[in-house]
Formats: C-alpha cells, sequence, structure tokens
C-alpha cells in the first residue's frame, strides 16, 4: 500500500506538514465506506508513529497534531492504543534501544489522549511497568490468572441432574403432566426459563432433556414441536443438530441399536424445518462410501450365485458346495451394523416427510433403500394413504367393501390424490424409487393395477378435449413406465401370486399387443439385471425350469402343469425361454409340455406368445439346415408348438398373425410354416398332399362330409379356435393382406429367396407359401359369414391389376364370394316368387348366375390380352375358374360310406354291454343326427349339381369361338384354364379332369376332346419338370383322373360308343366351323380309339424314362411323384412297365448313396410297380393288332428287363404291319406320283427314327416284296387301285407323329447295344420265318382275298372273346398268311383294307434305310384319320404356332402324309435312290435261298392250314360284321399301332445295331416273326402239344437260316447304307 504520509510533510513538518496531515485525517475520517477509512486512518496514524519512532519527528510534534485529530472519531482512541499495541510488539523485537526509547516518549506524551485502561488492555505488562501504569509486571499477570479464572472456569450453571436434582425433577415434572388440559407450550415455556433462572440450570442440559421427554411422549407432537421452536429463539441455530447428533452418536457402537423413537423425533424436527437435513446427515453412520460398497458387493454375489447355478456340479462334489454355501448364509445372517440413515429415512416415511426421505434416497444406490423391507412397507403404507381417496372413487371393483385407510394426521404428509393427474404428480414417484419391491405389498400392487385398469377405460372412451388428450397421453406413457419400472419387477420377486398375475392381465388386456410386448421385451431381457436380488431369482427360476423340464413325461403331465404354473406366475418371460429352448431342440416334447399348460393365468398365455414371437424372430438362429435344402428343425418344431398350444388355450393370435404378415412384407416365407400349422391345428384345415382318393372325393361334398371323411384325423371342436383364430384376423384386418401377401410372396419365393439356396429348398418354400394360402383361403371361405367375406374380397380384376395377385390365387379367392352371391340371389328369387316346380327353380337359379356373373365376364377381359378371347370366351373363362368340384358330382360313394360307417358305430353301441344306457342314448341321437345331416346334404348338393349342368348345358354353346383353330382353343384351354388350375390343388386337379369330361359330354362345339387329351398325354417332361414336389403330385393326381376317363372308355367297346361315339370331341377331321353333323366316317373308332390309348401310354412312358434319366434331382423327383400318382392306370402295358421297371431300378442303384431322398421314392414306387405287375397285359391285348394291324403294339421291352424273351410276337407284329402298309402305299403310289419329288424331299427332311423291331421286319418285308414283285406285279397293281381311294383320308393325319420321336429315340443306344445281344435268337427265327413266308406267297397267291378278310376278323372276334382260343387261332392264321404270302387283299374299294404284305415290306425297308420314323409309314396314314390329327400338336412349344384355318391346316397335314407315303412307295418300287439293279440282285439270290427252305415248310404247313379252316368255320358266323369292323380296325390299328409300336422307348436305343441284324435277317424275318409270335400264342393259351410242333420248327428254321444268314447279311447291309 502507498505511503500515506510523504515525506515532505515531515521534512517541512511546521511550514505546512502539519496542517496537510490534518486535512487528511479529516478527509479519511469523513469516508462513508466506513472499514475503508477505518483501516486507512489506522494506517495514518501509524505512519506517524513510526516517524517519531524513527526519529524524524519529534514526540511533542506527533503528540499536538495527534491531540488535533483525536476529534475526528469516536473510536480514534482505540485506533490509537491499536497502533502502540503493535508499535510495542515491533520495537521491543529491535535492538536499537533509541527506538524503544522514542516509542516510551510517544506514548507517554499521548497518555492524555488514551486511558489507562484501553492501555492496560492492550499493552505488555512490561511496556506498562516501563511507562509507570503499573507497578510491577508480576502481580498484574497473577491477578489476570484470578481473574479469568473466575470469570470462566467456576460453575454458575448445572448441567449434571445430580448436582441440581431439585431444578432438573421439577422441569422433568414439567414437561411430563398431563397435557389434556389447556397448557400450552408458551405457558411451559415460562416455566422453563424461571426454572433455568432460579437453578442455575444448562440451557443445553434442559434442550437435551426436552427432546427425552418428546422421545417417550410421541404423540404430543402439537405441544413439543411449538415448545421446541420457541426454545430454540434462546440457543444457538446449531445447537440442536449439535444435540441430535450427539445422541445419535452414543448409539454408533456394534453393539448399539438406534431406538426408533429417537429416528422418529429427528424426523418430526426434519419436517418443522427446525434442524437441516444435511447438517443432521453428516452425524449418522455408515458413511455414503460403505453404502455404495455394500451395494456392489451385492452384485457381485447375486453374479456367483448365477454362476453356481449354470455351472454343471458333479454330484460328490455337490453335497461339499451345499455345506459351504449354509455356512456362508449362518455367517450372513449375524446382525448387519445399524444402518442411522435407513432408520431415519423410515421415520421421515412413516410420517410422511416425502421431501427428505427423497433427498436420503437420491443419496444412495437405486433401490438399494428399497430393498430394506421396513423401508419399502414404510413407502408403500405412504402411497396407500395417498391414492386411497382416488382408489376409492375408481379401483374398488364392484361388490368389494374394501378397508379405508385413514390419512396422515399431519398437514405437512403429500396431498392425497383426488385425480389421475395428481396420481401421476405425486404417487408415480414414489413407485418409482420402490421398484421391484412393491412385491412386499400385493394389496397396494393390485390397487395400482385396478387405478390404471379405471384409467385405461377413461383413456379409451373418446370425448374428451384437446388438452385432455394431451394430459391423458402423457399419463399413459407414465403408466407404461411405471408397469415397465414396478408392476412387472415386483411381480417377479412375489411368490406366485396367480391373482396379481390375472389382476395385472385386468389392466394389460386394455393395451394394445404392440404395448404389452414391448413391456415384456423389456421385462425378460433388461429388468433381470437391473437388481441383484431379480439377478437371483432368475438363476434360480430357470434352476428350478431345468429340474421340472428334465422329469417331465406323458405320465405325470398334471404333477408337472402344476409346478411350471406355479414357477410362471412370477416369472413367465425366463421359464418359458427354457421351455421354448427346450422344445427347440427336442420335438418330442411339444406334447407333455402343451398339455402340461393348463395351470397358467391369462397374463402368463399372452408372455407366452410374445416368447414364441422372439424365439421366432431370433436373429442368431440359421432357418435352414446345414445342407441349405430343408427348413431347420427347430423353426418346424415351434411351429408344431405354436398351432397345439394356441388351438387348445385361449392366446391372443395378432402378434403372432402380424409377425407373420411382417416377414412376408420383407420377403420372407419361412414363418409361413407357423401360420400354416396355427390354420391346421385351429381350424381343422389339413393340407397335406398324402390324402387318399377316398378322403379327396370326400372332400368334394359339403361341409359335414369333409368334416367326417375329408381329414386323417376326425377334427373334432374346432368351433371355439376357428372363431378366434377368425376374430383376431377381423379385428386386426390381416385375413385380405395376409392372402395376397402370400399369393405374391408365392412367386416372389424364387426370386426374393432362391438365390443362391438349393432347388429344393426353394421349390419347399414355394410348396409352403401355396399349401398355406390354399389352407388360410379354406379357412376364409369356410368362416367368414358373406357380408365379411365379401366386404372384404376385391373384384377379381383389382385383385390382379391392382395387386398383382396371381390368376389361380386370385380366382381361389374370389370363388367362395360368387358362390355365396349366386346362393343369395337365387334365395331372394325364390322369395319372391312362390314358384315350385323344378324348371322354375333351375330358371331362377340361371338367372342368379347371369347376374352375378355379367360383371366377372366383363372383368376378366382385363386379364389377358384381346387375342385369347377370340378363341375362348370370357364366360367360359369365368365358368371354368369360378366353378368347383361341388357344383360338378355328387360323391355318393363317399356320403354312403360315411353314412355306413354311422350305421356300424350305431350298432356297436347296441351291442356294447357296459356303456351306461344315457350314454348309450346320447350316442345313438348324435350318430343318428349325424346319418341325417349327410343324408340332407347329399340330397341338397344333388339339386345344386343338377341346377349347374343345366346352367352349363346352356351356357356351352357360347363357350369356345375357335376364331383361329380348333387346335388353338384347345392350346388356350390348356395354358390359362386347366394347367394353372390342376397343380393348385388336389381337388383343383380331380376338377381339371372332370372339367375336361363335362366339356366333351355337353357335346360343346368346337371343343376336341381327343386333341385334349392327346396334348395332355403327350409331352409331359416340360410340365413335369417345372413342377415343385407338391405341384408335381397334383399333376400326378390330375393325370391319373385323366387316365381313368380314358381307360374307362377303352375297357370297353359299349362304353366308347356309348361316351365317345357320337360325340364332337371325338371328330377325326376338325373344320374351322364346327361340328358339321357328325359324318360317321369322321369319327374315330373303338379299335382305333385303342391305338391311340396305347400312343399315350407309349408317350407317357418315353416322356418318364427321359425325366429318369436326365439325372436332374428336379425330373427324377417329381415324374417318380407323378408315376406313383398315376399307378392305377399305368403303366397297363407289359413292355411299357418292364421298360420304366428297369429304369427306375437303375436310379435305385444309382442313388442309393448320393441322393437319399430319391432313393426313397425310387424304392417305393419299384416295390408298388412290382405289385402292379401281375395285373399288366401284353401289348396285343391292349389293343386288337390283327395281321396287318397287330404290329400296332408297342416294341417289346427291349429296354425292359424281360426284354431278350419277348421280341418274337412283336416281330410277327411288325411284318404284318409293313404288309399293310405296302400296298397301301403302291396304290397311293398310282394317286399321287405327280408329287413324288416334293415328296422324297420331306421323306428325306423327316426324323429318322426306327426301331428295332419296325427295322428287322421291314428288312424281311423288303425281300418279300421283291419276291412278290417278280411274281404277282399285275396283281398287286390291281389291287393297289383299288385300295387307293380309302387309303388317303387317314394317311394324311398320321405322319406327323413321327416327327416327335426322334430324339426320344436316339436316348438309349447304349443300351441297345447291350441288348442287341440278347436278341440275336430273333434274328434268326425271323430268317426263318420268311422262308416260310415266301412258300405260302406262292401257295396262296390263288386264294381270294375275301376269305383271308374273313379268316382274319373271324380269328380276330375269336380272340376278343376267347384269349386261350384266340391264340391258337392267331398261330394258325399266321401260318396260313405265311402261306398266302401276303395277298390279303381286301374286297375291292373297301374304305379301310387290309394290304398285301408284300408291298408293306418295300415300302417299310425305304423306311428304315431313311430312317424316317415309323409313325409316318403309309399304313397308318391310311388308316387312322383321328389319331393322326393327335400327335400333331406339341405340348408346348406350338402354342401359338397355328394361325391357318383348321381345315387347312389338316388337310395340309393329310396332303404331306400321302405325300410321304407315296414317296416311299415310288422309292421303293420304282427309283430306289442309289443302285436299285443292286438291290434287286441282292434281293433275288435272297430270295432264291429262301424258297428252298419254304418247299421244306410247305407240308408243315398244310396241315397247319387245315387246323385253321376248322377253327375258320366256328368264326365265319361272324364275318360279315366283322369284316368292315375289321377294315376300320386295321386301318387304324395299323395307324396308331405303328406309333406305338416305334415308339416304345424299350426300342429306340437300339437302333445302329438292331439295323444290322435287320439285314442279316431280311430275308427270313417275315416268316420267323410270324411263326414265333404263333408259337407265343400257342404257349399262353393251347398247351404242350402245338409247342413241341412248334420246336420241331424251330430247329428246322434255324438249320436253314444260318446257311443264309451270313450272305444276306453284307449284302442288305450295303444297300441299306446306300439308301440312308
Amino acid at each position: 500500500m502507498a505511503a500515506l504520509l510523504p515525506g515532505e510533510w515531515i521534512k517541512n513538518w511546521e511550514k505546512g506538514g502539519k496542517s496537510e496531515f490534518v486535512q487528511l485525517c479529516r478527509a479519511l475520517s469523513e469516508n462513508k465506506n466506513h472499514d475503508v477509512g477505518f483501516r486507512d486512518i489506522q494506517q495514518a496514524l501509524y505512519e506517524l508513529a513510526y516517524h517519531v519512532v524513527r526519529g524524524n519527528l519529534k514526540h511533542d510534534q506527533a503528540s499536538n497534531v495527534l491531540g488535533d485529530v483525536i476529534e475526528f472519531r469516536e473510536d480514534m482512541p482505540s485506533i490509537l492504543a491499536d497502533v502502540f499495541c503493535i508499535l510495542d510488539i515491533e520495537t521491543s523485537c529491535l535492538e536499537e534501544k533509541n527506538k524503544r526509547d522514542h516509542f516510551t516518549q510517544l506514548v507517554l506524551a499521548c497518555l492524555y489522549l488514551v486511558s489507562d485502561t484501553v492501555l492496560k488492555e492492550r499493552l505488555d505488562p512490561e511496556t506498562l511497568e516501563s511507562l509507570g501504569l503499573i507497578k510491577q509486571s508480576q502481580q498484574f499477570n497473577q491477578k489476570s490468572v484470578k481473574i479469568k479464572t473466575k470469570l470462566f472456569y467456576k460453575q454458575q450453571k448445572f448441567n449434571l441432574l445430580r448436582e441440581e436434582n431439585e431444578g432438573y425433577a421439577k422441569l422433568i415434572a414439567e414437561l411430563g403432566q398431563d397435557l389434556s388440559g389447556n397448557i400450552t407450550s408458551d405457558l411451559i415455556l415460562e416455566n422453563i426459563k424461571s426454572l433455568i433462572g432460579c437453578f442455575n440450570l444448562d440451557p443445553n442440559r434442559v434442550l437435551d432433556i426436552i427432546l427425552e421427554v418428546y422421545e417417550c411422549r410421541p404423540e404430543y407432537d402439537d405441544f413439543f414441536v411449538p415448545l421446541i421452536e420457541s426454545y430454540m429463539y434462546m440457543c444457538e441455530p446449531q445447537t440442536l443438530c449439535h444435540i441430535l447428533g450427539f445422541k445419535f452418536k452414543f448409539y454408533q457402537d456394534p453393539s448399539g441399536e438406534t431406538p426408533s423413537s429417537l429416528y422418529r423425533v429427528a424426523a418430526v424436527l426434519l419436517q418443522h424445518n427446525l434442524i437441516e437435513l444435511e447438517d443432521l446427515y453428516v452425524h449418522l453412520l455408515p458413511g455414503d462410501n460403505a453404502i455404495m460398497e455394500e451395494h456392489k458387493r451385492e452384485i457381485v454375489e447375486a453374479k456367483q450365485i448365477v454362476r453356481k447355478l449354470t455351472m454343471v456340479v458333479l454330484s460328490s462334489e455337490k453335497t461339499e458346495e451345499k455345506e459351504k454355501e449354509k455356512e456362508k448364509e449362518e455367517e450372513k445372517t449375524e446382525k448387519p451394523p445399524d444402518n442411522q440413515k435407513l432408520g431415519l429415512l423410515e421415520a421421515l416415511l412413516k410420517i410422511g416427510d416425502w421431501h427428505h426421505a427423497q433427498s436420503i434416497m437420491d443419496q444412495m444406490p437405486p433401490f438399494y433403500t428399497t430393498s430394506h423391507k421396513p423401508i419399502a412397507v414404510a413407502l408403500c403404507q405412504l402411497v396407500h394413504v395417498t391414492i386411497e381417496p382416488l382408489y376409492r372413487r375408481v379401483g374398488v371393483p364392484k361388490g368389494a367393501k374394501g378397508s379405508p385407510i385413514s390419512s396422515l394426521p399431519n398437514q405437512r404428509a403429500p396431498k392425497q390424490a383426488e385425480s389421475f393427474e395428481e396420481l401421476r404428480k405425486e404417487v408415480f414417484n414414489m413407485l418409482c424409487y420402490l421398484g421391484p419391491h412393491l412385491s412386499h405389498d400385493p394389496i397396494l400392487f393390485a390397487k395400482v393395477v385396478r387405478l390404471g385398469k379405471a384409467f385405461m377405460k377413461e383413456f379409451q372412451s373418446d370425448g374428451s378435449k384437446q388438452e385432455d388428450k394431451e394430459k391423458m397421453e402423457t399419463l399413459f406413457s407414465c403408466l407404461l413406465s411405471i408397469t415397465d419400472q414396478v408392476l412387472l419387477p415386483s411381480l417377479s420377486l412375489m411368490d406366485c401370486n396367480a391373482c396379481m398375475s390375472e389382476e395385472l392381465w385386468g389392466m394389460f388386456k386394455t393395451f394394445p399387443y404392440q404395448y404389452r410386448y414391448r413391456l415384456y421385451g423389456q421385462w425378460k431381457n433388461e429388468t433381470y439385471n437391473s437388481h441383484p436380488l431379480l439377478v437371483k431369482v432368475k438363476a434360480q427360476t430357470i434352476d428350478r425350469a431345468k429340474y421340472i423340464m428334465k422329469r417331465l413325461t406323458k405320465e405325470n403331465v398334471k404333477p408337472s402343469g402344476r409346478q411350471i404354473g406355479k414357477l410362471s406366475h412370477s416369472n413367465p418371460t425366463i421359464l418359458f425361454d427354457y421351455i421354448l429352448s427346450q422344445i427347440q431342440k427336442y420335438d418330442n416334447l411339444i406334447t407333455p409340455v402343451v398339455d402340461s399348460l393348463k395351470y397358467l393365468t391369462s397374463l402368463n398365455y399372452d408372455v407366452l406368445a410374445y416368447c414364441i414371437i422372439e424365439a421366432l424372430a431370433n436373429p442368431e438362429k440359421e432357418r435352414m439346415k446345414h445342407d441349405d435344402t430343408t427348413i431347420s428343425s427347430w423353426l418346424q418344431s415351434l411351429a408344431s408348438f405354436c398351432g397345439a398350444v394356441f388351438r387348445k388355450y385361449p392366446i391372443e393370435l395378432a402378434g403372432l398373425l402380424q409377425y407373420v404378415a411382417n416377414q412376408l412384407k420383407a420377403g420372407k416365407s419361412f414363418d409361413l410354416l407357423i401360420l400354416k400349422e396355427v390354420v391346421q391345428k385351429m381350424a381343422g384345415i389339413e393340407i397335406t398332399e398324402e390324402m387318399t382318393m377316398e378322403q379327396l372325393e370326400a372332400m368334394t361334398g359339403g361341409e359335414q362330409l369333409k368334416a367326417e371323411g375329408g381329414y386323417f384325423g376326425q377334427i373334432r371342436n374346432t368351433k371355439k379356435s376357428s372363431q378366434r383364430l377368425k376374430d383376431a384376423l377381423l379385428d386386426h384386418d390381416l385375413a385380405l393382406p395376409l392372402c395376397l401377401l402370400m399369393a405374391q410372396q408365392r412367386n416372389g419365393v424364387i426370386f426374393q429367396e432362391g438365390g443362391e439356396k438349393h432347388l429344393k429348398l426353394v421349390g419347399k418354400l414355394y410348396d409352403q407359401c401355396h399349401d398355406t394360402l390354399v389352407q388360410f383361403g379354406g379357412f376364409l371361405a369356410s368362416n367368414l359369414s358373406t357380408e365379411d367375406y365379401i366386404k372384404r374380397v376385391p373384384s377379381i380384376d383389382v385383385l390382379c391389376n391392382e395387386f398383382h395377385t396371381p390368376h389361380d390365387a386370385a380366382f381361389f379367392l374370389s370363388r367362395p364370394m360368387y358362390a355365396h352371391h349366386i346362393s343369395s340371389k337365387y334365395d331372394e328369387l325364390k322369395k319372391a316368387e312362390k314358384g315350385n316346380k323344378q324348371q322354375h327353380k333351375v330358371h331362377k337359379y340361371i338367372t342368379s348366375c347371369e347376374l352375378v356373373m355379367a360383371p366377372v365376364h366383363e372383368a376378366v377381359i382385363s386379364l389377358h390380352l384381346p387375342k385369347v378371347w377370340d378363341d375362348i370366351s370370357p364366360q367360359f373363362y369365368a365358368t371354368f375358374w369360378s366353378l368347383t368340384m361341388y357344383d360338378l358330382a355328387v360323391p355318393h360313394s363317399s356320403y354312403d360310406r360315411e353314412v355306413n360307417k354311422l350305421k356300424v358305430q350305431m350298432k356297436a353301441i347296441d351291442d356294447n354291454q357296459e356303456m351306461p344306457p344315457n350314454k348309450k342314448k346320447k350316442e345313438k341321437e348324435r350318430c343318428t343326427a349325424l346319418q341325417d345331416k349327410l343324408l340332407e346334404e347329399e340330397k341338397k348338393q344333388l339339386e345344386h349339381v343338377q341346377r349347374v349342368l343345366q346352367r352349363l348345358k346352356l351356357e356351352k354353346d357360347n363357350w369356345l369361338l375357335a376364331k383361329s383353330t380348333k387346335n388353338e382353343t384347345i392350346t388356350k384351354f390348356l395354358q390359362l384354364c386347366i394347367f394353372p388350375r390342376c397343380i393348385f390343388s388336389a381337388i383343383d386337379a380331380v376338377y381339371c379332369a372332370h372339367f375336361v369330361e363335362l366339356v366333351h359330354q355337353q357335346k360343346t362345339p368346337n371343343f376336341s376332346t381327343l386333341l385334349c387329351y392327346d396334348r395332355v398325354f403327350s409331352d409331359i417332361i416340360y410340365t413335369v419338370a417345372s413342377c415343385t414336389e407338391n405341384e408335381a403330385s397334383r399333376y400326378g393326381r390330375f393325370l391319373c383322373c385323366m387316365l381313368e376317363t380314358v381307360t374307362r372308355w377303352h375297357s370297353d367297346r359299349v362304353i366308347y360308343e356309348k361316351e365317345c361315339g357320337n360325340y364332337p370331341g371325338f371328330l377325326t377331321i376338325l373344320r374351322a366351323t364346327g361340328f358339321d353333323g357328325g359324318n360317321k366316317a369322321d369319327q374315330l373308332d373303338y379299335e382305333n380309339f385303342r391305338h391311340v390309348v396305347h400312343k399315350w401310354h407309349y408317350k407317357l412312358t418315353k416322356a418318364s424314362v427321359h425325366c429318369l434319366e436326365t439325372g436332374e434331382y428336379t425330373h427324377i423327383r417329381n415324374i417318380l411323384i407323378v408315376l406313383t400318382k398315376i399307378l392305377p392306370w399305368y403303366p397297363k402295358v407289359l413292355n411299357l412297365g418292364q421298360a420304366l421297371e428297369r429304369r427306375v431300378h437303375k436310379i435305385c442303384q444309382e442313388e442309393k448313396e448320393k441322393r437319399p431322398d430319391l432313393y426313397a421314392l425310387a424304392m417305393g414306387y419299384s416295390g408298388q410297380l412290382k405289385s402292379r405287375k401281375p395285373f399288366m397285359i401284353p401289348e396285343n391285348e391292349f389293343h386288337h393288332k390283327d395281321p396287318p394291324a397287330r404290329n400296332a403294339v408297342p416294341a417289346t421291352v427291349q429296354n425292359g428287363p424281360g426284354g431278350a424273351g419277348m421280341p418274337t410276337s412283336l416281330t410277327i407284329n411288325t411284318v404284318r404291319l409293313e404288309e399293310g402298309t405296302t400296298e397301301e402305299t403302291d396304290k397311293l403310289k398310282e394317286k399321287s406320283q405327280g408329287v413324288v419329288k416334293v415328296i422324297n424331299k420331306t421323306v428325306n427332311a423327316t426324323p429318322k427314327v426306327t426301331t428295332s423291331n419296325g427295322n428287322s421286319a421291314s428288312n424281311s418285308k423288303i425281300i418279300k416284296e421283291k419276291d412278290d414283285k417278280e411274281k404277282s406285279g399285275k396283281e398287286k397293281d390291281k389291287e393297289k387301285k383299288d385300295k387307293t381311294p380309302a387309303a388317303t383320308p387317314e394317311m394324311k393325319a398320321l405322319g406327323k407323329d413321327g416327327k416327335d420321336k426322334p430324339k426320344e429315340e436316339r436316348a438309349n443306344k447304349e443300351e441297345k447295344a447291350r441288348e442287341i445281344k440278347e436278341k440275336t435268337p430273333k434274328a434268326d427265327k425271323e430268317k426263318e420265318k420268311v422262308k416260310k413266308e415266301e412258300k405260302a406267297s406262292k401257295e396262296e397267291k390263288s386264294k381270294t382275298v375275301v376269305t383271308i378278310v374273313e379268316s382274319k376278323s373271324a380269328a380276330e372276334k375269336e380272340r376278343e372273346k376267347e384269349p386261350s382260343r384266340e391264340r391258337d387261332l392267331a398261330k394258325e392264321m399266321k401260318s396260313k398268311e405265311n402261306a398266302k404270302g401276303g395277298e390279303k387283299v381286301p374286297v375291292a374299294g373297301s374304305l379301310k383294307s387290309p394290304v398285301p404284305r408284300s408291298e408293306t415290306s418295300e415300302s417299310e425297308r425305304e423306311q428304315k434305310r431313311r430312317k424316317v420314323d415309323t409313325h409316318s409309314s403309309p399304313s397308318h396314314s391310311s388308316t387312322v384319320k383321328g389319331t393322326a390329327v393327335l400327335p400333331k400338336v406339341p405340348l408346348v412349344s406350338e402354342n401359338y404356332s397355328s394361325s391357318r384355318v383348321i381345315s387347312v391346316h389338316f388337310l395340309q397335314d393329310n396332303l404331306n402324309e400321302l405325300k410321304d407315303s407315296s414317296a416311299k412307295h415310288y422309292i421303293n418300287h420304282t427309283t430306289p435312290t442309289l443302285s436299285k439293279s443292286k438291290e434287286r440282285e441282292v434281293e433275288k439270290k435272297d430270295m432264291d435261298k429262301s424258297r428252298e427252305r419254304s418247299r421244306e415248310r410247305e407240308k408243315k404247313d398244310e396241315k397247319d392250314r387245315k387246323d385253321r379252316k376248322r377253327d375258320h368255320s366256328n368264326s365265319d358266323r361272324e364275318v360279315p360284321q366283322d369284316s368292315t369292323k375289321r377294315r376300320k380296325e386295321e386301318n387304324g390299328t395299323t395307324g396308331s399301332s405303328k406309333h406305338s409300336k416305334s415308339e416304345s422307348p424299350s426300342d429306340s436305343p437300339r437302333l445302329n445295331e438292331k439295323e444290322k441284324e435287320k439285314n442279316k435277317s431280311k430275308s427270313s424275318a417275315k416268316e420267323k416273326g410270324d411263326s414265333i409270335k404263333a408259337e407265343k400264342m400257342e404257349k399262353s393259351s393251347s398247351g404242350s402239344k402245338k409247342e413241341s410242333r412248334h420246336d420241331k420248327e424251330k430247329t428246322e428254321k434255324k438249320d436253314k437260316r444260318d446257311s443264309a444268314g451270313g450272305k444276306e447279311e453284307k449284302k442288305h447291309h450295303k444297300s441299306s447304307d446306300k439308301h440312308r
């Protein structure tokens, strides 16, 4: 600080320094700021005095000026004394004596200014002595000590009771008196003051005694609190707090226990703000740090307990562990040290001082305070009091009395809640501090829940103002927080209190499931980690759950269920989480677990639903097995459990359904498995591909029949569960969205989920998606009311165009709607007019159909391109898609079956002696009621079906417009109607087959049944390959039903004539104008139809073999599924069956190790196929083959296991066929030589496919033909002329067939090689036969054609009637025919006539050389008009190819065929393309040799002929009609049979090597074929005599053939190569 007294002033003191100093002092003393002035004056005086001490100024000068200054301030003497005091100390320390002297002089000079007493007080005794103010310093010191002792240490107030017992006794009497009168605290206070003064009582001690008395008389708050408050005015403010602190300290030794009364007194004083919490808090133990450490220690201990429980401990260790734990627990039970903070807190809560209590709680870890039961209970009590008025008003249940709780006596307690808003402000906070420890007071728990319930009721009732709404929203979110933080954790700590669980559900069920599930999620995943107690509880629950689950079996479901129930009341999330984890591992637990869950509360069921969804959504779990081809077993188990548990118990479904919908939205269809299971179990709607035909049939009936006979398990009591499912769907608007999502997802599976996944899995997912859609749609259709359904499902065009629903699914969803609409309209019309005639009813029904379907007809137009509607009408399209099997046929047999079952049941009930009579009566009544229902239902359906058929009859003329071609119409029908629907469901598959038959039966114009069936059977490879597993099964069902119809027609001529004979569907010439009155010649006759059926069987075989040989998983699996389904009707023909059997056997061997599922399928099919083998028939029984036509049989199964043994008969057939063919071709040749060149090209262009049989046969024929030419060219020419007219029309049609087959027939080349070896004997035999035939031809030339025709037809008839005899006849006929040498010339001009063999053989040879498909061979073309048409249409590739008018199309086909045939003839007869002359030489040589052989055989042949004549005499009667039939048959059969033969899958493989054989055996194949066939027949039918004769023949033939064979082979090989 700067000096206030400058040196100049001292130097010039007298001149101006003195006055300056005085002025300065005046200025400083006048300074308003007292403190600053005081310090500055002190400094100024000190500096002045210091100048004196140093000798710069004289002491008298200083004393003078000080005299002047002293008046400026009252306290100036005191200030001066302070300055002297400081200088005294300073100078006494200095060594310079002069300075001390100067100081003494100054003080002496100033004695008149400062009084002695002040100086005595301030200065040192030695200085006082030197100044002369005291005599002796020592005496002075002694005297001051005495005074001080007297003042401070002599007791005047008594602090101990015994020191002043009377005073204190009076004080206690004063405080302890009866306070009930008019005594007030003020009065007592005056008395206390008197006592203190009179008896010198220590005031602090008095205060302490007041507190002690107050502790003992806690009920007198109103007296003591004001008393203490008044008394405190006499004390220092901290005194009370110190006294209380001292009291608390007294109890802080380890054994001490603080009395509750002290806590209460402290609490009351705090509440009245007589002391501060912060002041008192420091006096209490333990410290906050110690509390934190204890809390952490508790958490660690809890975690250790959990670790112990989860560890696997061996039994020997277990006992030791338990003992250690017991010891620890005993240690723990020793009394913990007293926690005074918690004691004070409890007291605060009890008196309702929430403000201070909250402050203490905030100082400690969360829930630490309330984890001590007394505090929790106290806080609960405070909440009880606070919520009382509101609870009484809104929370008390009806009829409950309840016990009202009185409010707290003091005014400072929290305000009681009168409204929900106050509840939020006051109570919710308290509850949050309580947390899980609300569990200590279940009654309060129930009250809070009931208040929540009451609030939710108010919250959900609308009509409040906007402000109120916002308040309510806030309240609602607070309620959710309380539920999460308090109610659920408290439930976890309650000891299995089912009532609380139910009470809580009362509130929970008012929450939307999203909130509930959120709460459960928090409860399960977070709450249990928030508190050591909860951590322990979780561990104990899991431990207990493990114990129960280990012991759970079907036998002890009840006791285990009770234990599970107990455990679940408190900790459902933990328990179910464990149970579900077990179910996912062991699916055999599902049934016992489901049964054991019957003791759960509603809340627990809801939690279970949440746990299931959480388990399903677990992101860590893979949904596929490691092989990526199947859905994981955990998911399948969960789905199965879902279905069972949701059906059995009333669990809310909304969350689960929404979860599935969300997964679908995200493009994931795995979880549809859950929906599928839930619908199956809850609604009893099964989706299985394994339904038997009986079940399927039952499914086409009414609801009652479906329930009784349609499902595997008798599904009972699904009414309630299906109602629940329906309600859940409707309440949450999930019904239609789920359908649409599934329909969209079905097509998206391949793209969204396909990706890298295995094809098998993608197929599974597709099937699952589709099946669930069908099942779910079925559920909606049968359970939703008409209004609900119609309200929800949009129109078909909206479904398809806006929602992009696939058409099949869209119609599937709309179909019930149409049915509802029509029936309701029909009922309206019936009510309007009371006409009861059947006709009126039908008319009304048709009117209602028109009304309902007209908009649909309009709507469907937008679904396809306009071009589509040129061929089929929208009406037909809509009719097809809107009908079901229920509309088309009544399953009478199913109704009968179920009624009979019920009759049997009733009989059993009657016979049952043990059943009590009343139960008998009930059961019988049930059965009778069911029976009546079924009969009523059948009658109702019958009427309905009749109405529908009437409607279809009226509609049918407008169905198929066929503006392009009939072929195109069939294509559209198959493409847009049949194929999409036949793979939609099993019933739809049956429906499609039935619908095709119905369209045929209705004689629908422009519908070619023949074409339709042909397109279905012709090439199934593409369709099969593109199916999933279940679709393949349904497609198999469809084919099975189609085959059933075809087989029925094939089985009996009468049926065929009745159902197909006059029908436009079986016209073989198709004209664009439609059916023109049915020229009988244009109809396909029975025999030709049988050939066509054979062709279809053949095609199926070929496709099957192709699929089996691809090695593709999908192809093999699907074809095996399809084959298994069509097993009842296919294969029927032995050789085709053997071909299949061989392939399937191969699959079994190849796939055994590689793909076990294919192996299982193949083995299954193989076994079933073997069991069907006895029912298979040889080809010639399947369709009649007259001598020329018999070759129509598919070639024997050369690929099949039995190949080696079967060829002979086949060869003969071929030979015959070729004979027929050539003759006709020759005739044609004459007619069509003009087009030969063109045709040559076509012939060359046609696929070069032949069958082994065909080849060998044709070679032999070629040789024979040459023979015949030389002998009887002229005669043949005549015959040709005769026959030509008949031949042309049918020829036209057939050739096309052949073109389908080249690829297929090359397929089996390897096997050909193998099997050709087996076939060598056949070739030898064939040679012999050729010789025979040559002989025969010479002899028989002269015989008339008619007799042969007769004999043939007769034989054939005989064969039809008597299979055993038939074979004898056939044999004899063959030998005769051989002798006749192929001159089986029919009556000139006959429409369809047999053809001489000699001619046939040549054309055949030519064919063989060109490897032209045998189907195009002339004999067919000349004979089968109808069949020819069919093969023309490939299944898929040509859907939109034919734009020409159909008649032109077919005429062209016919022309081509004609050309084919004639060209072949031309080539054979006149211009063999390369070296004809060489050929002829070769052939001549061959013939010479054969003639020699034939002579030797002549004798034997004659005998044969005699035998045959004898047989003929029997059959002659039947000749006339037979001959005409025969012609047809020959012509037809040759056509189709030839197809079938050439196409036999077994043949195709061996082409190359067969040709060698054929070349070898040209000369003799014909004869040998005949004899062998005859021989075969004989063996089967007529026994050992004939057999021996043929054996001889065989041996002779062999010898001769051996000599001739070698040379012939080489020559023929050359010539055929050239031709090729």
